[in-house]
């Protein structure tokens, strides 16, 4: 009789925005099929692989540390991600790492692992669920439809990491995000560098889904997972003209009425400087001409205060814009230059000390706004999907508006127990600057 191998254990450790982990899920995936078993401690792993971010530089730095302490508590390091692609860099810090390989690079991460602990041979090796490995919560699920960007923002490196657009054809998003949802995932976020640009790298082609044919394109994107009937939520998504024909489709609840929009700022000088589109007055008439079709549609959005060049009159033109866009959920950065960046030849640098007094600015009328704009909800019912509770054991799910991780909360009250991945109806009673506090009918 065969007695199967010890399968090897590898240690993880995901860093970065949702399109990195969605590469960890990959990766994990394709371990876990080949029989790997997966360690939660440095000390049981055979080997360490550290998918990075290298975005901006306190993201480089925990990136750094990540793979420094891995070093120091296991010694056998593959270093994987948006930082892999500067491997001369990461040589320089620490030269043991077994080996680098950058963003997406699937095959060359297996091979590293092959070479450090081959897989163990065992002819009895359990099959994987058709949605694979997943690191998120079972209920929800990032689903990524393209890789790369064609966007040439000033501020931004993501092309030179991660490549131009490179669209996933419709047909295998799809059977994806169906397999997700037959695995028990109530909620899809959609995700990619420039979702609204999905598909024009193939000329929209077409394949094939649920014996019909399919564009790659965002408006078949979002009529096809409508059809799965989960919660299905846009991110990053480029205000281009089509945009304006998904809205219709969140008005009858096919997906969610949530856009994030990565707007940046609204400063026309500004906005040129980044090198991003700057007709903001046609976007508050398109944001208005939303809202009359959607009524229930929340925007969220990421806005950057400190570029060089910006002077107070931008700082000023940018809050009153935020004032009559009325930006649901908006997170603020300040300014930091990206090593190798073009906006790092611009004059104009910000001292630290103004952008830190814009930053604020702006998150103070941006909580005014989110404050005002949840307070309208106090009274109503609204559908809630339950996350599970918070450290103090209260019971915390989402809104339609709130994506996980990045938006609010909702504390819910209830007689009964609730299971993560339940939605309910919730009668909101409160409401401060973020968050909502409700009932159970």
């Amino acid at each position: 009789m065969t007695v199967p191998q010890i399968a090897p254990k590898v240690g993880f450790v995901s860093l970065g925005c949702p399109k990195a982990l969605v590469d960890s899920e990959r990766i994990l995936t394709q371990l876990r099929a080949e029989g790997y078993q997966f360690a939660p401690e440095y000390e049981g792993a055979d080997v360490v692989i550290v998918n990075t971010c290298g975005f901006i530089d306190s993201a480089r730095e925990e990136s750094f540390d990540a793979i420094g302490e891995a070093l120091a508590e296991n010694g056998k390091v593959i270093v994987t991600g948006c930082l892999g692609a500067h491997p001369d860099e990461i040589r320089k810090h620490y030269p043991n790492v077994l080996a680098i390989t950058g963003p997406q690079q699937y095959e060359s991460v297996m091979n590293a692992v092959h070479e450090a602990v081959p897989p163990a041979h065992d002819p009895f090796l359990d099959l994987l669920p058709p949605q694979g490995v997943k690191l998120t919560p079972k209920h929800y699920a990032y689903l990524k439809i393209s890789e790369g960007c064609n966007n040439r923002c000033s501020f931004c490196i993501i092309p030179s990491l991660r490549g131009d657009l490179v669209s996933r054809p419709i047909g295998d998003v799809l059977k994806e995000a169906e397999n997700l949802v037959a695995s028990g995932v109530k909620e899809l976020l959609v995700i990619s560098q420039d979702t609204s640009a999905y598909g024009v790298d193939v000329k929209y082609a077409e394949s094939q889904w649920r014996d019909r044919s399919w564009r790659t394109k965002f408006i078949d994107l979002a009529q096809g997972l409508g059809e799965l009937g989960v919660w299905v939520r846009m991110h990053y998504v480029y205000p281009y003209p089509h945009v304006d024909e998904v809205i219709p489709l969140m008005a009858e609840g096919k997906i969610l009425p949530y856009l994030d929009i990565p707007f940046q700022h609204a400063s026309p000088k500004v906005l040129k400087s980044m090198r991003r589109p700057g007709a903001q007055e046609k976007t508050l008439a398109r944001i208005k001409a939303w809202r009359e079709i959607c009524p229930e549609l929340t925007l969220r959005s990421t806005f950057i205060v400190g570029f060089p060049g910006e002077t107070e009159e931008d700082v000023d033109f940018l809050l009153d814009w935020m004032r009559e866009a009325q930006i649901d959920r908006a997170g603020c950065f300040k300014y930091e230059p990206v090593v190798g960046a073009v906006a790092n030849t611009l004059e104009g640098a910000v001292p630290e000390e103004v952008k830190e007094e814009r930053w604020h600015r702006f998150m103070q009328v941006q909580q005014e706004i989110s404050a005002s704009r949840l307070a309208a909800k106090v009274g109503r019912t609204l559908p809630v999907l339950i996350d599970g509770q918070d450290e103090d054991g209260v019971t915390v799910g989402r809104t339609q508006g709130d994506a996980p991780e990045i938006d609010g909360i909702v504390r819910v009250a209830s007689q009964k127990p609730l299971r993560p991945g339940q939605i309910v109806n919730v009668t909101i009673q409160a409401a401060d600057a973020y968050d909502l506090t409700g009932s159970v009918l």
